[in-house]
C-alpha cells in the first residue's frame, strides 16, 4: 500500500489499519458510514488486534496482515509512520497489551476498534477514522438509555473459537494467530481462545 500523496511516506515503518468486515450486511451499511467491522493494525509486516477470552490475561494477538480468521478483509487505510524499530515496536505493543485483558472486551466500550485507535494515536498522533467504529459509538449512546439489568455489559462465558496458539518462540514464517504477553507480567498458557467479535453479537 502506498502513502497517499502528500503525507511524505518516505521514512520510518508504514502504520496501516486493516478493516474486516464482521457480517455481509457491511456491504450495504458501509455505503451509508455504518458497519459492523473489525480492525487490527499492522506495522512491521505484522498485523496486531484485540479479542475476548475469560481470563484476566492479554486479549492481543498477531495475524499475517489482511488475514484475520473468521473475517472477511475489506479494505486498508493509510495512518502514517512510526519511526520506532520492530523490537521497539513490539515492546510498545506488549506494554499496551496489559491494559486489554481478553476479559475485559467489551463490544460498546472496550472493542478492537478501540484498541488500534490507541494504537494509532500513540505512534501517529492520529484517529483511526470514524466510521470503522462509529456502531459502537452509536450503541454506547443507547445503552446508557436502557435499565442497567439489560445493557450491554463485559464479555463473561461466551461460546469458544478454534483454538490459537500462545505466542511464545514464533517463527514469524509460520505466523498463524498468536496471543502477546503483556510486557509486565508472567506469560500463562490459555485454556480457550480470543472469541471474535461476531461470536460475541
Amino acid at each position: 500500500m502506498e502513502a497517499p500523496n502528500g503525507s511524505g511516506g518516505g521514512g520510518g515503518a508504514p502504520v496501516v489499519l486493516n478493516v474486516y468486515d464482521l457480517t455481509p450486511i457491511n456491504n450495504y451499511l458501509y455505503w451509508f458510514g455504518l458497519g459492523i467491522f473489525h480492525s487490527g493494525i499492522e506495522v512491521h509486516g505484522i498485523e496486531y488486534g484485540f479479542g475476548a477470552h475469560d481470563l484476566p490475561t492479554s486479549g492481543v494477538f498477531e495475524v499475517e496482515p489482511k488475514r484475520c480468521p473468521g473475517y472477511i478483509y475489506r479494505r486498508s487505510v493509510w495512518m502514517g509512520t512510526t519511526e520506532m524499530s520492530r523490537a521497539e515496536f513490539r515492546l510498545f505493543i506488549e506494554t499496551l497489551a496489559g491494559k486489554y485483558n481478553g476479559n475485559t472486551y467489551h463490544l460498546i466500550s472496550k472493542n478492537c476498534n478501540h484498541f488500534t485507535d490507541d494504537v494509532c494515536r500513540d505512534i501517529t498522533r492520529k484517529p483511526t477514522p470514524g466510521w470503522v467504529n462509529r456502531l459502537a459509538r452509536v450503541g454506547f449512546f443507547f445503552n446508557r438509555l436502557l435499565p442497567k439489568s439489560i445493557q450491554v455489559s463485559a464479555v463473561g462465558h461466551v461460546p469458544t473459537h478454534p483454538a490459537l496458539s500462545v505466542i511464545g518462540d514464533s517463527d514469524e514464517d509460520e505466523l498463524d494467530q498468536h496471543l502477546l504477553p503483556a510486557a509486565s507480567v508472567d506469560l500463562h498458557p490459555v485454556n480457550g481462545p480470543p472469541k471474535l467479535a461476531k461470536d460475541l453479537l
